[in-house]
């Protein structure tokens, strides 16, 4: 099997073009999204961890927000009850899809959280930082102070460039894209 990692900034269009590989993605976003709305188990730790914040089930994102913004203790240690979790949600994805020719491996801290093997193809989501700009003030919720924490947590985006061993210049066009993605098949296949 292999196993491509996406890099890139936040709002760089890592999912989209995850997605656009036609194979298995594992996105870790949208796990982390399940864990708030599906697992008490999730809710209990966290309310535990943070009873002044986390007050509701479903965990709504508002709660984690908050959480996070009042004191720099709170993400780590969401992180530390949440990772544990997405963490095994990435290995029954690799069991379940170990006869697959390829997976995806949609996960913003990759590389940050030594999930990446050696043999592992990173790629990175290369974007203008104007156009990573309009597309996140396009998201409902943005919270520039949120983005700030979520960016101090990662690697820095040349590291994580200089890593890779393919880069793909996201311009939003789907035809460039397209081809970036087939050129890149053809040579690791």
């Amino acid at each position: 099997m292999i196993r491509i990692g996406i890099l890139g900034d936040i709002g760089s269009g890592k999912s989209y073009i995850a997605k656009k590989f036609g194979f298995p993605v594992f996105n870790a976003d949208e796990e982390v999204a399940k864990l708030y709305k599906k697992n008490k188990k999730i809710f209990a730790k966290l309310k535990r961890s943070l009873p002044q914040y986390i007050e509701t089930f479903p965990i709504s994102k508002k709660e984690i927000s908050k959480a996070i913004l009042a004191n720099k203790n709170n993400l780590p240690k969401i992180i530390k009850i949440i990772h544990f979790e997405v963490r095994k949600k990435m290995y029954f994805f690799l069991k379940k899809n170990k006869e697959k020719k390829i997976i995806i491996l949609d996960i913003p801290l990759l590389l940050e959280n030594k999930l990446n093997k050696k043999s592992d193809i990173l790629i990175f989501i290369k974007t203008k930082k104007i156009d990573v700009s309009k597309r996140l003030k396009k998201r409902k919720n943005l919270n520039n102070k949120l983005i700030e924490k979520f960016r101090k947590i990662q690697l820095p985006l040349a590291y994580k460039e200089k890593k890779s061993h393919y880069i793909i210049k996201n311009n939003f066009t789907k035809k460039s894209i397209k081809e970036d993605i087939n050129n890149i098949l053809g040579k690791i296949r």
